[in-house]
């Protein structure tokens, strides 16, 4: 197998953290060539710490020298647009962050280049990969669900606004809860569905407790730069009449400090995700069915994988371009129905 040629773009904790641990484990398929942040000293302290050989502060150096096959986008979500433009460009696969940008145009116009160049574009939605939407899909596929028709999703923080980097900054993300939480398990909620498109969207948007400041648990933010919405809540209706309701929230006055999860209604049965349970009939009885010994597994290492799968053209469940596109103008009509 010939190794892919792999840079990431981006010096900051989830590439730290997330991608890079995630590309050497897979060091078989892949070599990790170069980082690329526009801060060249931290870009080379990175890719010191990780034994990777090239470090550069713009782009145009990393594609001139390096040549990749693999571009992995870990920055800002107003960046992500004009750098997988780019990479996409130098006929590169791209693996990005989530969101896929800023404006559902934009998320149209990667998924259109990706599919004029035949390149691979796909998202890091990891939740994908967790064991127990693995056996979601499996209950789906063996008919135990039914026709699902309704599904509420939510990603909640108590007071889990974060004190450090662009999370506040409307232009840079684009949005708050919405952008950074809630496409996790609207993906999710969308994939159960079959990815499809809603005909009704009724978002709101709120940012009481951000203007307003208070004690935070992830550091504390200064509310007189918040500039995104804190919480959002919406309903999406599609033309079979199945519907999602959608929650998420970086501080909301609730009592748990986080809760992420899935509510899966189907005709034959439902499902909740984390920690799975199967709502059911055996034998003529209401059943909750559990499944205590479902295995812990490295979701990044997994979604990575995926990816790469994509990239030789196996198989694989990585979030794809097209889907990328419509979550991103989903989230784009959640946020219009807010304003209006």
């Amino acid at each position: 197998m010939t190794r892919l040629r792999a840079a990431i773009i981006g010096g900051g904790n989830i590439a730290d953290k997330n991608h890079i641990p995630a590309l050497s484990q897979l060091s078989e398929q892949v070599e990790l060539v170069a980082i690329c942040s526009r801060d060249r000293t931290k870009a080379r302290a990175l890719a010191d710490k990780h034994s990777i050989e090239h470090a550069f502060d713009n782009t145009g150096e990393l594609y001139q020298q390096c040549s990749p096959d693999v571009v992995v986008i870990c920055t800002p979500n107003n960046l992500h647009y004009p750098q997988t433009m780019e990479a996409l460009e130098h006929n590169c696969h791209v693996f990005c962050e989530k969101p896929p940008a800023i404006s559902a145009q934009n998320a149209r116009d990667m998924a259109n280049l990706a599919a004029a160049k035949g390149r691979v574009l796909a998202y890091n939605f990891q939740l994908r990969q967790t064991s127990e939407w693995t056996l979601l899909t499996r209950c789906q596929e063996v008919g135990l669900l039914g026709d699902i028709y309704h599904i509420k999703a939510h990603f909640l923080r108590r007071r889990g606004i974060p004190g450090w980097g662009y999370f506040t900054n409307k232009a840079m993300q684009g949005g708050g809860a919405l952008m950074d939480l809630g496409v996790h398990v609207l993906d999710l909620a969308l994939c159960a569905l079959g990815y499809p498109t809603p005909d009704q969207v009724l978002g709101n948007t709120y940012d009481f407790i951000g203007k307003a400041g208070g004690k935070g648990l992830m550091g504390s933010w200064n509310p007189q730069t918040f500039e995104v919405e804190d919480a959002a809540t919406a309903y999406l209706s599609f033309p079979d009449k199945a519907s999602i309701m959608l929650s998420a929230s970086f501080a909301l006055n609730t009592q748990t400090d986080k809760d992420r999860n899935l509510e899966i209604f189907g005709s034959k049965g439902g499902a909740k995700l984390f920690p799975f349970m199967l709502h059911t009939e055996i034998a003529g009885e209401l059943a909750d069915v559990q499944f205590p010994y479902l295995e812990e597994t490295d979701i990044q290492l997994k979604n990575t994988a995926a990816f790469l799968d994509a990239c030789r053209g196996k198989p694989s469940n990585v979030c794809t371009a097209e889907q990328g596109a419509i979550l991103q103008e989903i989230v784009e009509r959640i946020y219009q129905s807010a304003a209006s």
